[in-house]
């Protein structure tokens, strides 16, 4: 009988180990993942500040991303126009970088929306293929780490 399983991403490094390829993170989508957080937060945000409410985020499913790749993807976006950053300098205490999200952002992140649309129907036509390669009936859709299903989040 196919076991059933229960969650999206690993959740020990055992079931890492398992099956290296499923990775932690899908990095490719830590970039609208920060255009999301600077969007809604609407104002300018502290690159701390953006690692800790990442960890909250769907993507990163309650663990805390690589702050280092955070930074970097940051400083590319910054390159590519998507965000602007200052230093802010208080009189007590140390310098901390502020990211803001620009208009090429907003729109750069408007298209993120429809390219995950079109992720999320390619991911399932790869699920029934591999399903159909190992025989098996494609199985149920498992709850993600983050604690709720595709078809829960169409709703």
């Amino acid at each position: 009988m196919e076991q059933m399983l229960s969650v999206c991403n690993p959740r020990t490094e055992e079931e890492l180990v398992e099956c290296a390829a499923l990775g932690k993170s899908l990095s490719r989508l830590s970039q609208p993942t920060i255009l999301t957080l600077l969007a809604a937060n609407n104002k300018p945000m502290h690159g701390y500040i953006i690692v800790q409410q990442a960890a909250k985020s769907p993507m990163f499913g309650g663990k805390k991303p690589d702050a280092t790749g955070i930074y970097r993807a940051l400083k590319r976006m910054e390159h590519a126009g998507l965000v602007t950053s200052r230093w802010e300098t208080p009189e007590e205490g140390s310098a901390k970088r502020l990211f803001e999200l620009t208009d090429k952002g907003r729109a750069c992140l408007r298209r993120w929306i429809d390219a995950l649309a079109c992720y999320k129907l390619t991911i399932e036509e790869l699920r029934v293929s591999a399903s159909t390669a190992l025989g098996i009936d494609v199985p149920p859709t498992p709850y993600c780490a983050h604690g709720i299903s595709i078809e829960d989040s169409e709703e």
